[in-house]
């Protein structure tokens, strides 16, 4: 009895939270550098759980056995998805578990609504429930599109609405008129069910018209919408928990945001308007727009131009991750050390389909952290690069992205892999990338193509070194 009481005390479950938003803090900064992200994320872990513990020591928490139940549910669903999903398709898990995150806000928004039976008059409970109602529908559907868009169970390519920004509006005042209704007294669930349905939508048409190339700064933003409904859920069920780690998300996911767009150089209002690589024609086949030819090279070829070098940078891109060839890119970078090569590797921000995708992959092969460049630092070493290896980079190498004023990507900065001296682009075959353009990059007499699987193409070429 007595151990209960004092398991209960709200002094001893505050000091439980106060420890388990030290050991978020702790593990964020852990997630900085790819030595310490396990670790970071481990301890993080470890202060969630606690939370949860905290939080299930209130006293009248609830039905224990729908919550073992949930638990339960969660655990046999989380644990085998997230150690069997492939590298490649860690954006897309990250998409659909941020959705669960918001669609499990808005569902606890509903609940305490009916728990209330309907009264909202009290705008302390009130307002921050109906934000996180909101926020948490728009952020559970448009995860879903965000994540068909990566798993491509639908076109990545913008898909127009006609008059979409202004049937947003509209929905977003539907929605905010049904709150406003309910604070003002209205009792009725179906004004509830209509706002939580308006926001869907919007959560829908928003992302929909958004191509497939800003799913970076898509993902990141609607991190920081669930994030935010959190926040709200905590403030409205006065909950420090969901408040604090609510904030850390919104916080984390805003300032991502931002990075991710200033990296594209696009406003956060551009991207959210959509359109970005949809409007471009499709790619006009081996003589590219540009009138030029390509030029195919062997992996005999390709290890004779990289054993001889003084410097080579491997630029990462999607078609690294579909390959699975991150660790036989370390092979290689090792096989040219040892010849006395120094290696580089050049880490554009949006390269793959989320932020630090290529980051993730290499420090997955161990690739040492110091090698692993980011783009204003290794922009700069490219005139002086003897051999850039291309592993399924498009978009991100493309120079029309500073040289074309009509071209979908203008005005993004890229990796200038076109400055080296030598350039060699490993892909499968001469498709665009996702903003669906040609690449001039591919056409330049300095450049060669190494078609095939990457993984295959590279283990080759360090097959082909050993005997150099």
């Amino acid at each position: 009895m007595i151990l209960a009481s004092f398991l209960q005390d709200p002094d001893f479950i505050t000091i439980l939270y106060i420890v388990a938003f030290s050991l978020f803090v702790i593990g964020i900064q852990g997630l900085t550098g790819p030595t310490t992200a396990v670790q970071g994320n481990r301890i993080a872990g470890v202060g969630m759980a606690i939370a949860v513990v905290a939080t299930l020591l209130y006293d009248g928490v609830g039905n224990w056995f729908l919550i073992a139940l949930g638990i339960a549910i969660g655990t046999a669903v989380g644990i085998p998805s997230a150690r069997q999903v492939k590298m490649t398709q860690m954006p897309q898990m990250v998409a659909l578990f941020n959705g669960v995150g918001g669609g499990a806000i808005a569902l606890i928004a509903w609940a305490e609504f009916r728990e209330h039976d309907g009264d909202l008059t009290d705008l302390e409970f009130g307002i921050p429930l109906v934000f996180a109602a909101i926020i948490g529908s728009i952020s559970f559907w448009g995860s879903n599109i965000a994540f068909a868009k990566l798993q491509e169970l639908i076109s990545g390519k913008p898909v127009k609405i006609p008059g979409g920004v202004i049937l947003n509006g509209l929905l977003l005042i539907v929605a905010a008129g049904s709150g406003i209704a309910l604070l003002s007294g209205e009792d009725s669930e179906l004004l509830f069910v209509l706002l939580l349905v308006s926001a869907a939508i919007v959560g829908n048409t928003f992302v929909l018209p958004i191509g497939g190339a800003d799913m970076p700064v898509v993902i990141s933003t609607l991190n920081a919408f669930t994030g935010l409904s959190a926040a709200a859920a905590g403030m409205a069920l006065d909950n420090i928990a969901l408040i604090v780690a609510g904030m850390i998300v919104g916080a984390s996911g805003t300032i991502l945001t931002q990075q991710m767009a200033e990296a594209m150089n696009r406003t956060i209002v551009s991207v959210l308007l959509g359109g970005f690589g949809g409007e471009a024609p499709e790619p006009t086949g081996p003589a590219g727009a540009t009138g030029g030819t390509v030029r195919s090279t062997s992996a005999a070829d390709a290890a004779i131009q990289m054993a001889y070098a003084r410097q080579v940078v491997v630029v990462p891109g999607y078609g690294m991750a579909v390959a699975q060839a991150q660790h036989a890119v370390r092979e290689l970078s090792k096989a040219l050390e040892a010849k006395g090569v120094e290696v580089k590797f050049g880490i554009h921000p949006v390269a793959g389909r989320m932020p630090g995708h290529m980051n993730v992959l290499l420090a997955e092969a161990d690739v040492p952290y110091d090698q692993l460049k980011e783009m204003e630092e290794i922009n700069g070493e490219f005139g002086r690069t003897d051999v850039t290896l291309v592993i399924g980079a498009n978009d991100v190498t493309n120079p029309d992205a500073r040289s074309k004023p009509d071209s979908p990507i203008y005005g993004m900065p890229i990796l200038n892999v076109d400055e080296s001296q030598s350039v060699i682009v490993l892909k499968r075959s001469m498709g665009s990338g996702f903003a669906g353009i040609d690449n001039p990059l591919f056409f330049n007499p300095k450049t060669s193509m190494l078609f095939g699987d990457a993984k295959a193409s590279v283990s080759e070429v360090v097959a082909e070194l050993g005997n150099i």
